[in-house]
């Protein structure tokens, strides 16, 4: 069987502890073992695989080519075989909930409703990273993304959560209260944009509007977009269930909605079983879609 030409169990560990740590001593430290049996498994390793892993001609230990193709691989197959052994002892249920989520995202839709999930499980601790950054899904890191767009995402699952068409919003007190101005006139004006996306400067460029000439485009973090939209600091792109009550208060104005039927913000998960918290959440948040 191809097992059999596995080198042992133990070099790998020891090869894996060194890729993340970076230096034998904290690898040793990681494994429990002294860092002279870290090395002694590296050379191990070189030897039963007859190939160099590790470039030793500077002052520290870095992974050659053939070592970070290694490394790549024990990373995801460790990562697997944790997941799949916490979720036989249920270990993994003790972490916290991780959902990453755009700023926007977190301030103006999941923070008002995230009272109601708590009091129905105050036993599932949480932690929300509200980042626009497009973050990996692993075993034991982030459990679950928001993500917005088409989908779905290679390698994922994903289900539509928030499908609510894109808006171009302004202040009275930035774009008046009498006719609203023409697409073209829109790129007058100064501009806001959620730090990390780049949501307004793809809507200026697919609708042919020069970049914003009369105060630039300002990129700010998301919990202060609407904020400053709101204040009259500029005109910005977001999805009209965020802006919907400044709409109805006279708060905002709609300058141009974007109907896009096929886009919106996805549940974003790793395929396979879900562990308990996660599903509880999942289930919570097809719920709140209804609502």
């Amino acid at each position: 069987m191809r097992w059999q030409n596995l080198p042992p169990l133990s070099a790998l560990r020891a090869f894996a502890a060194f890729s993340q740590t970076g230096n034998v001593v904290s690898a040793g430290e990681a494994l429990g073992v002294s860092h002279a049996a870290i090395s002694q498994q590296l050379r191990g390793l070189e030897a039963h695989m007859d190939i160099g892993l590790l470039d030793r001609s500077g002052r520290q230990l870095r992974l050659t080519e053939a070592g970070q193709t290694l490394a790549r691989a024990l990373e995801s197959s460790f990562a697997a075989m944790i997941e799949v052994c916490e979720e036989l002892t249920g270990a993994r249920d003790e972490r916290p909930l991780h959902i990453s989520a755009t700023p926007t995202f977190a301030a103006s839709w999941l923070m008002p409703r995230l009272p109601d999930f708590r009091s129905r499980h105050p036993e599932i601790d949480m932690t929300i990273d509200p980042s626009a950054e497009l973050v990996t899904l692993t075993a034991d890191g982030v459990d679950m993304a928001i993500r917005y767009g088409r989908g779905p995402w290679p390698g994922l699952d994903s289900q539509m959560l928030l499908r609510s068409p894109m808006v171009v919003i302004g202040a009275p007190s930035l774009v008046g209260d009498g006719a609203l101005p023409n697409l073209a006139a829109l790129g007058d004006f100064p501009w806001l944009e959620e730090f990390g996306t780049t949501e307004s400067t793809n809507w200026l460029a697919d609708h042919g509007v020069l970049r914003p000439a009369r105060g630039g485009l300002m990129q700010v973090p998301g919990n202060l977009l609407l904020d400053g939209a709101r204040d009259g600091q500029g005109l910005a792109v977001t999805v009209r269930a965020f802006v919907e009550r400044d709409i109805v208060a006279g708060r905002l104005r709609v300058l141009h909605t974007e109907q896009a039927e096929d886009k919106g913000y996805h549940i974003v998960t790793r395929p396979g079983v879900m562990r308990a918290a996660l599903k509880s959440f999942v289930v919570w948040l097809r719920r709140e879609r209804q609502i």
